[in-house]
This record gives C-alpha cells, sequence and structure tokens, in this order.
C-alpha cells in the first residue's frame, strides 16, 4: 500500500507521496512514486502512483521514452492538462490490456491511479485523479484535493483546513500531518517522503525528500501529537 496526496490551492500546488511499497510483512521496499516532468518556462508535470507498481513504472518509463524519441504523443507536446490526463489513463490500460489473461488466473490487480497535476504555459494550473480503468476526474475548487492509496487516516485534517485560499506554506504544514495520522495508524505507509511545491506561473518545482530523521517534520509532528492531547484534555 501507499499514500499520496495532491493538492491545488489558487497559490499553486503540493504534492507528496510516501516511499513504502510492501508485498508481505516480510518483503518491504523503497521505490519513488513522485516524478517530476518539465520544459522550462512552458510547462510542468508532476504525477504521483500507487497500486500495481509494476505497472507505473512501466506507464512512466513509456512517457519517458516518447519524449525523448519525440513521438507524436508526448507530454511535451499536448496542448492541455486535460490531454496528459488522457494519455496517462490510455497509456495504463494499454498495458493492463496484455496482462489480461494473466489478471484472471492469478487475480492479481495490475492496474494503477495515477495523481497528475501541473501547468502549461498561458493557462490554469490543473490537478486530475486518474482512475484503474483510465478516466479521470480533475479537481475544483469544491473538491482541491485528492488522495491515492491508503487515504481514509489522513483525510480529517485535510477536509477541515484545505480550501483553494489556503497558503502554499500552511498546505504543505497540513499534508505532512496528513501523513504522519496515515504513518500512525498503518505501518505500509512510511518514510522517506518525497514532497513537491509548485508556486502558480513559476514553472520551477522544489523537489525535497524528507528522511526518517527530517528535523522539521520530526518537530511537526510532535507538536502535532502535543496539541491534540492539550485540547482534549480541555474539552468538556
Amino acid at each position: 500500500m501507499t499514500y499520496c496526496v495532491g493538492i491545488q490551492l489558487d497559490d499553486g500546488i503540493i504534492m507528496v507521496a510516501d516511499t513504502r511499497t510492501n508485498a508481505g510483512v516480510d518483503n518491504i521496499a523503497t521505490f519513488r512514486k513522485l516524478y517530476l516532468f518539465q520544459r522550462p518556462g512552458e510547462r510542468v508535470f508532476m504525477i504521483s502512483t500507487s497500486g500495481n507498481l509494476a505497472t507505473s513504472q512501466r506507464v512512466l518509463s513509456i512517457l519517458k521514452e516518447r519524449i525523448e524519441i519525440d513521438d507524436e504523443d508526448n507530454l511535451f507536446n499536448v496542448p492541455k492538462m486535460f490531454h496528459a490526463a488522457e494519455l496517462i489513463g490510455n497509456t495504463m490500460t494499454d498495458i493492463v490490456a496484455r496482462h489480461q489473461a494473466a489478471a484472471k488466473s492469478s487475480r492479481v490487480d495490475f492496474t494503477s491511479h495515477f495523481l497528475l497535476s501541473g501547468q502549461i504555459a498561458g493557462q490554469e494550473p490543473e490537478l486530475y485523479h486518474i482512475y484503474g480503468e483510465g478516466n479521470f476526474i480533475q479537481a475544483t475548487r469544491d473538491t482541491p484535493f485528492f488522495q491515492i492509496g491508503e487515504s481514509k487516516y489522513g483525510k480529517p485534517i485535510l477536509d477541515r483546513v484545505i480550501r483553494c485560499e489556503t497558503p502554499l506554506n500552511q498546505a504543505m504544514k497540513c499534508a505532512l500531518i496528513s501523513f504522519d495520522s496515515t504513518m500512525h495508524s498503518n505501518l505500509s505507509v512510511g518514510m522517506p517522503l518525497d514532497l513537491a511545491i509548485y508556486r502558480k506561473d513559476s514553472f520551477e518545482v522544489k523537489l525535497e525528500r524528507l528522511e526518517v530523521n527530517d528535523s522539521y517534520f520530526s518537530k511537526l509532528r510532535t507538536a502535532w501529537g502535543g496539541g491534540l492531547l492539550q485540547v482534549f484534555e480541555q474539552l468538556p
């Protein structure tokens, strides 16, 4: 299991993804699940993944290859974010279709979910959730964030805090607390965390990895846990 969050704000976009992958309690590994595609000053795409790791890695490899060979359909020549979401969905369903027979016999789910965010010059930033069937939905002012993977533990804090008007730094803090809540309740989600911060119209992404001993994250989770206990004790 994994956990990824994408938040679309008036000021830009926040993306966070964990790196833990497990196929049982004795088979745990670390894999990157947040990826960046960018052409300076023209377009930027951030993609996070959950679900079947082999499928998601294959999709990303094909996306990179199409850019390298300047294929007619690639992320650097799609006219709109909508078409980028469509390209990713179609690429995934093509891959899954090749394994249909194996999926039925082995009962393995070959599908993946993707969060796609970014901006193309002259257009507004956008955020999409691409489902395992290849279809997708777009974030709106009513629903400015998406989650994939183990989402239930971290959703309450996002519901209470996140609005389109939320500043980037506050949204980042909220996303990290969401991850702390998830990791506290589910061992299948874990550090390191990959964090992407994109300010609208900048076409530059600040990409960081928070390791297990990251000082800021440690202070944040300690303060959040202590604050919750303090508020709880004051309740009538």
